[in-house]
């Protein structure tokens, strides 16, 4: 969607004299008696120092962004004495609340993976980049960090002052506290994402006493190291020049898509506000008073009043600072508003049910949860997998009977040792050789035994008769596992 396209969706109405019903009261003061701060915005490629204020989409951002507490917490949880959630890529195995998920069962993080990619792609057809806006670690983390850097160094005006003015003791205290904050707490995040793959507490051990092994210290450093470049320094930039998000953003929305939007027909022409003295005909403006606090407040630096662009972040903060604005004015609210250009164009929004892409990614959606859910249902502390003698099939007995040559593996999905019997049935007459033995499995392996299994002929039903193996785990009896093989015999 180019932003010539979505401007033209914009006509300006600026011969309607019905709009401007209270310029007059509002032009019989100064901005500074209405409250209303003139900003300057800086245009160049240089860091973005976003205004901070209050507002409803600020506050959403700020809780959204509080879940991401959720991410420095979860390692320290624990579950039967184990890390509640942890990756354990050595063993191959996810621990996820007493759930373990082997290379087997890969086909769930799988189902995981679609069921995000689904959710993003609805997301952004109903909201355009909202994930971005509200979610997206990068975003997230450089609010914090704009956040930190504000309460040590002042408001916009000041940092940008600082950064231009020469270095002294001052800009040098000021910068290194604040860059000190910003290391530490991309350390904290490198060290929590590392402690996912490992146990939290032992790896802090590990760290704290030197013995911390050189493929974690140095994962832990080079996400210390990208998260301080993106976060702290690139900021704004990695979601315009990098993010790849941001380039597919436009086939990903439509003309039915709702955007932080600006009312060009309410809006224009704009104009700065002024006293008019006796005998001056007051200016036929809109609604804007070109105050820039819309592009102040933006992280991304984006003046939203030029249309869609590629920087937008769909994060509304612009909302917040035009109604402000608007409330001061005695205006109505909604200049920049959440609207799609079918609402521009005087059209109603179809349901949800009949929106194409919606019900699409909607349906994978529901596809990929319900395999999901059934994955998880079904899984068992238990599995068993019979692999059959193939040189030869079968051998035939002295006594008349015949032999089966089987190879048993069960995998152990517990966090404990298995002590696992066998045994097999369905065939009368059935012997077993091997099913006195008990097989031992590790945790998160796999025991491999092989058994001898024989039966009469006349017992047989053809070449290949019905057989189930059974698995036993021998300290808890309820958990089992059964396997539907053949036996195969002469025909």
């Amino acid at each position: 969607m180019s932003e010539e396209n979505i401007m033209g969706q914009q006509k300006l109405a600026i011969d309607d004299p019905t709009r401007h019903q209270n310029i007059e009261k509002g032009a019989s003061r100064t901005l500074d008696e209405i409250g209303v701060e003139l900003l300057t915005v800086s245009t160049d490629l240089k860091t973005v120092h976003a205004k901070r204020m209050d507002g409803f989409f600020r506050h959403i951002k700020n809780i959204t962004t509080s879940l991401w507490i959720i991410f420095f917490t979860f390692p320290y949880l624990r579950w039967d004495g184990h890390q509640a959630i942890l990756f354990d890529l050595p063993n191959r195995q996810f621990h996820i609340f007493g759930i373990t998920i082997l290379p087997q069962d890969i086909w769930m993080l799988a189902s995981i993976l679609l069921f995000a990619a689904m959710a993003l792609a609805a997301a952004s057809a109903l909201a355009g980049r909202v994930w971005c806006g509200y979610f997206c670690f990068q975003t997230v983390w450089m609010d914090v960090f704009t956040l930190i850097e504000e309460k040590i160094q002042g408001n916009p005006n000041k940092r940008m002052a600082l950064d231009k003015a020469p270095w002294t003791f001052e800009k040098l205290r000021l910068k290194g506290a604040t860059n000190l904050i910003f290391i530490l707490l991309s350390f904290l995040t490198g060290f929590t994402f590392v402690a996912y793959f490992t146990d939290a507490i032992q790896l802090w051990q590990d760290l704290l006493t030197g013995n911390i092994g050189g493929t974690a210290l140095t994962v832990i450093l080079a996400l210390t190291a990208t998260t301080y470049f993106f976060a702290a320094q690139l900021r704004e930039q990695t979601c315009s020049l990098f993010c790849p998000y941001a380039r597919i953003q436009g086939a990903m929305i439509d003309k039915q898509t709702i955007l932080p939007t600006y009312d060009a027909d309410r809006g224009e022409p704009r104009g700065r506000m002024k006293r008019v003295r006796p005998g001056e005909e007051a200016p036929v403006l809109g609604d804007c008073i070109d105050c820039n606090l819309c592009v102040a407040v933006c992280p991304t630096g984006v003046d939203i009043r030029k249309g869609q662009q590629i920087g937008c972040i769909t994060c509304g903060l612009c909302i917040d600072a035009c109604n402000s604005v608007m409330e001061k004015l005695e205006k109505p609210l909604g200049l920049i508003r959440y609207a799609s250009l079918e609402e521009f164009e005087g059209k109603t929004l179809p349901p949800l049910y009949k929106r194409p892409r919606v019900i699409v990614y909607t349906g994978i959606m529901a596809l990929a949860a319900s395999v999901l859910v059934y994955g998880l249902l079904t899984i068992a502390p238990l599995k068993l997998n019979v692999l059959h003698e193939r040189s030869p099939l079968f051998v035939m007995l002295s006594d008349g009977g015949i032999q089966n040559k089987l190879t048993v593996k069960v995998v152990n999905k517990t966090d404990s040792p298995m002590l696992v019997k066998l045994s097999a049935q369905g065939i009368e007459g059935l012997q077993v050789e091997g099913d006195d033995q008990l097989l031992h499995v590790e945790p998160g392996n796999v025991g491999s035994t092989t058994l001898l299994v024989r039966a009469p002929r006349a017992a047989l039903k053809g070449a290949n008769t019905p057989l189930v193996i059974k698995a036993v785990d021998s300290a808890h009896p309820e958990i089992y596992q059964t396997y539907d093989s053949m036996f195969i015999g002469p025909k």
